[in-house]
């Protein structure tokens, strides 16, 4: 095969020392790569369900602090002297600063690791969610909100951990249930940060100006633990840390220069960027502007506003699990193209809700109903991208999981600067065009073709296999003689289930018969 180790003397000496090294034993059924077959949320076995657990309160603390400004903006706006362009400003830096980190997170977790990724940018992060007690006007709001809005690239470290402890049988469920619960953050914020405001009220006798201040340092708090956790409870990969796998030989040390350089040659990341722009983009923007359009279209309290429009992040207790579930069916199916095919068909009816909440806005019940079948939309449509996202390539998994991540917060910028930071533009307009927009940007679903697996519309090539596309694509003859690719090689050998059901081993075999 690929691997005839009788020419590679680099590789027999690689095989050996790998065999000295004594293989940890799991609790769990595992794969040839020691990835977890099935995920379960009560467990917390190590390494696979512990990383789990690490990665989605990581993320959820994140979502936390970034939202926390929205259900307490009117009084905010009101201390500091904030105008609607002002907001406008710090809502965008609040997730537009978070586009190059998660880029930069990529290769970060390429080369040392998720764990680290994930825990440093918390602790990084959580000073600014401290120095929000000392803020004055409009510029230092800002600037705390860019500096805590970095946060939340440990999505990409949180997807890439997942991608890595979990094999591809409920990889869908595995990474959508993570981000799903971190997503969940930005739900629990709309009545956590009112609840711990108004506890700061009754501490500070009555001076609100200075409540919303100390309601701040919880999480600052937050962050500073979860990032210790995420550093010492965790493991990188489920033979254990990269700089053990590094020194042992395991491990590829990765060029980030050249890792970059594959994920940005790969069309369907791209094509993935702009999807994903118009899925989680448009969850952001819509935990950035929904307290607030309650509160002003409807004429609600802060307190009633902050719990309705906790509603839309609330769905992600479930409805991004519910994409990767669906993806992972779906794959069962029919493959990759039932994988293709759940994400096109939720996004594109996520477009459809989006647009009848606009349109819905002289009844409260109406647009309530419509924004909780929306949002599950939404959170599914990213559960399903994430379905996608870990076969797209495996050298340069993180870099693609970075960009892909990038994407997210790009199409949370567009969408702020389009609709929602002109005057002229109703709130309840800019929604509606959101809506259009999205069903435009989902078509770009369809051009998404593996040559072995297939498209929406296109069968794939069954000549071609998985070790064209993952190893002689990504590796040199000389890097493959090296041994590097014999990771892949397991990766190959486990992704055969993406083929069209009658092209997979099972069925050739039967049909050999």
């Amino acid at each position: 095969g690929l691997f005839d180790t009788r020419q590679q003397p680099a590789a027999l000496v690689r095989n050996a020392t790998m065999a000295a090294i004594v293989q940890p034993t799991f609790t769990i059924p595992v794969d040839s790569e020691n990835k977890a077959k099935s995920l379960n949320i009560f467990s917390f076995s190590f390494p696979h369900h512990a990383s789990f657990h690490m990665s989605w309160i990581g993320f959820f603390v994140s979502f936390v602090s970034t939202f926390a400004a929205a259900p307490m903006v009117a009084i905010i706006r009101e201390d500091l002297e904030l105008t609607k362009p002002n907001l406008g400003d710090a809502g965008l830096a609040a997730v537009t600063g978070t586009i190059i980190a998660r880029v930069i997170m990529g290769s970060v977790c390429d080369v040392v690791g998720p764990r680290y990724g994930l825990s440093i940018v918390l602790l990084l992060s959580a000073p600014f969610c401290f120095c929000m007690s000392y803020v004055t006007d409009a510029a230092g709001f800002l600037i705390c909100r860019l500096g805590i809005g970095l946060g939340l690239s440990t999505f990409v470290a949180c997807q890439f951990w997942m991608s890595c402890m979990f094999n591809g049988k409920c990889v869908g469920i595995a990474n959508a249930t993570a981000a799903g619960w971190g997503n969940l953050g930005g739900g629990v914020t709309q009545f956590l940060m009112p609840l711990i405001y108004s506890g700061m009220v009754s501490g500070t006798e009555g001076r609100i100006y200075s409540a919303w201040r100390w309601a701040y340092i919880v999480p600052g708090l937050m962050h500073t633990i979860a990032g210790v956790a995420v550093m010492f409870l965790g493991q990188d990969l489920p033979d254990g840390n990269y700089k053990l796998l590094h020194t042992s030989g395991q491990l590829e040390k990765k060029n980030a220069f050249q890792t970059q350089m594959l994920g940005c040659k790969n069309y369907r990341m791209w094509c993935m960027v702009a999807t994903y722009g118009f899925c989680f983009g448009v969850e952001l923007t819509m935990n950035n502007i929904v307290a607030g359009y309650l509160y002003d279209q409807f004429e609600l309290d802060l307190v009633t506003a902050g719990t309705l429009a906790s509603c839309y992040g609330l769905m992600n207790l479930f409805a991004r699990s519910l994409g990767g579930l669906a993806s992972d069916f779906a794959s069962v199916k029919f493959g990759m193209r039932g994988r293709l095919w759940t994400l096109w068909l939720c996004q594109t009816l996520e477009g459809v809700l989006c647009i009848f909440m606009g349109l819905a806005r002289n009844s409260l019940a109406t647009t309530i109903l419509f924004m909780v079948l929306f949002s599950i939309c939404v959170q599914a449509s990213e559960g399903a991208s994430y379905g996608v996202v870990p076969f797209l390539t495996r050298r340069a998994l993180g870099v693609v999981s970075g960009y892909i991540g990038a994407g997210g917060n790009a199409g949370a910028t567009i969408n702020m600067a389009l609709w929602f930071k002109d005057p002229k533009i109703e709130t309840y307009e800019g929604i509606m065009y959101m809506g259009y927009l999205i069903i435009c940007v989902t078509l770009l679903v369809i051009p998404i073709h593996f040559p072995m697996w297939g498209s929406m519309f296109l069968p794939g090539d069954p000549t071609v296999t998985e070790e064209d596309y993952y190893i002689k694509k990504e590796f040199s003859e000389e890097e493959i003689k090296e041994g590097l690719a014999v990771p892949v090689q397991k990766f190959c050998d486990n992704c055969r289930d993406e083929r069209a059901p009658q092209h997979r081993p099972a069925a050739a075999e039967e049909s050999k018969a």
